[in-house]
């Protein structure tokens, strides 16, 4: 079968090649209803297909983007990966998600293969372990935001939601209630996100004069976080209240607790940082710290699109508030320990 071009829907429009182009690049802004109804149904009628490859070719674009997310298990790290695969759908580019799972080398190998394949820019949730290849980017004026990470020392566009201030509120909430024996599990401390929660758990200690206790503090991988809950909750005091740092950990903690027979809310005192779509339905109820997934991937989708189209951004991190919503998990005002 001859393939269909674009010099044939021109034809049987009607019209000239270089309007059937406007029309496919969705430039109407000098073109009347009755002409782009021709060259529909020219295009429906000759069962046309543009050729994106020489289209990219003459653009220099492949209207292809690339989304590095650090692990694809986080909720709040979906959430923002569809935020910005709908904001590109919309503007008739495609998104190419890939897994790091806070991997440096596979980050890296995903960094190389996406810019091999030519896709127009990127959006990383970085390991921050690959300085080299971030500052040879921004260097090259490479179009690149990072997402939910800080990198010291790379000027890039950073999204991230305000951590410290926002697990302040939490601890903060916990000893308003009564509570003293307040603990926090998180994954090893490797990135800003970690580091940031952990400073504002230290903060709102401080700030209500309360001591900061090294052995309340859970920074472990996922497969031993069972264990350090073990260690924490059998020790001479265990905590009254626990702030779960991501909803990996959180599941972790509904895990131990069911295996221990110990009932959230009565038993301890809990609230989760990040965004979890089941936690009113927990029984009871959990407060969490719920992080802006819509606003900071439409922000993030924004400025690379920018960058794309050579326009000036601001480099300065675009710090996103975050809500705490409480509920019945950590509303019981404790009044003594176990």
């Amino acid at each position: 079968m001859e393939k269909i071009t674009m010099a044939d829907v021109a034809k049987e429009a009607g019209v000239s090649k270089s309007t059937v182009s406007q029309f496919l690049s969705k430039r109407y802004e000098y073109m009347s209803g009755e002409t782009r109804k021709k060259i529909e149904k020219a295009i429906e009628k000759l069962n046309y297909h543009p050729n994106y490859l020489a289209r990219s070719l003459k653009q220099k674009r492949t209207s292809m983007i690339g989304v590095i997310v650090a692990n694809i298990m986080h909720r709040f790290s979906t959430e923002i990966s569809r935020v910005i695969e709908d904001f590109f759908n919309q503007h008739d580019m495609h998104a190419i998600i890939c897994n790091a799972d806070n991997d440096p080398g596979k980050e890296r190998k995903y960094i190389e293969m996406l810019r091999a394949k030519q896709v127009d820019g990127l959006i990383i949730f970085p390991t921050g372990q690959n300085i080299d290849l971030y500052t040879n980017m921004v260097e090259g004026g490479y179009p690149v935001v990072f997402m939910d990470r800080k990198v010291p020392g790379v000027a890039a566009p950073t999204i991230i939601s305000n951590n410290l201030d926002a697990v302040y509120s939490a601890i903060e909430h916990f000893i308003e209630n009564g509570h003293q024996q307040i603990a926090i599990a998180s994954q090893p401390l490797t990135i800003s996100t970690r580091t940031d929660r952990y400073e504002g758990y230290k903060k709102a200690l401080e700030a209500y004069g309360l001591v900061i206790n090294p052995s309340l503090m859970i920074n472990a991988e996922i497969k031993t976080v069972r264990k350090e809950l073990e260690r924490l909750f059998t020790s001479g005091s265990p905590p009254t209240a626990l702030l779960a740092a991501n909803d990996l950990v959180f599941i972790e903690v509904l895990e131990f607790a069911k295996e221990n027979n110990l009932q959230v809310g009565e038993d301890f005192a809990l609230a989760v940082f990040d965004n979890i779509p089941f936690a009113h339905l927990v029984n009871p109820p959990v407060t969490t710290v719920a992080q802006s997934s819509r606003g900071m991937g439409e922000k993030a989708a924004e400025i690379l699109l920018k960058q794309i189209n050579k326009e000036k951004v601001d480099t300065n991190e675009i710090v996103f508030p975050c809500e705490l919503l409480i509920r019945e998990s950590s509303e019981k005002t404790w009044s003594g320990f176990w």
